[in-house]
């Protein structure tokens, strides 16, 4: 069974970048839907990205144009760059892997069975 570890996260101001990652020395993540969550005080987890073993992205509006899903199939980690930060993404970030996600609801919580422990992200103004 995965077990995600992620790394990265931490504190920036509003304007900076992070990235964040996802690994599983067990886990083939060209062969998973791997994306990323996050639940900010007080509302509920929401999708921001997916990607697809073939490659086929998914963005939500929020986060589009600012951040960047990539894959490192020799590795086996998935990254996540987050640019131009605003306080508002401030939020705990999960890693979620599932085989057939990115089929179903590649941003949605319920269609993941694999997910990371979380990390801390917070942008000050």
């Amino acid at each position: 069974q995965p077990q995600l570890a992620q790394s990265g996260g931490g504190s920036v101001e509003a304007g900076g970048s992070l990235t964040l990652s996802c690994e599983d020395a067990r886990l083939n993540v060209s062969k998973y839907c791997m994306a990323w969550f996050r639940r900010s005080p007080g509302k509920e987890r929401e999708g921001l990205a997916a990607l697809a073993p073939d490659g086929r992205t998914t963005y939500v509006d929020s986060v589009a144009g600012r951040f960047v899903l990539s894959r490192d199939n020799v590795a086996g980690i998935v990254h996540l760059r987050m640019n131009s930060l605003k306080p508002e993404d401030t939020a705990m970030y999960y890693c979620a892997a599932d085989k057939f996600a990115c089929l179903f609801g590649p941003t949605v919580e319920a269609t993941f069975a694999y997910w990371g422990q979380g990390t801390q992200v917070t942008v000050s103004s």
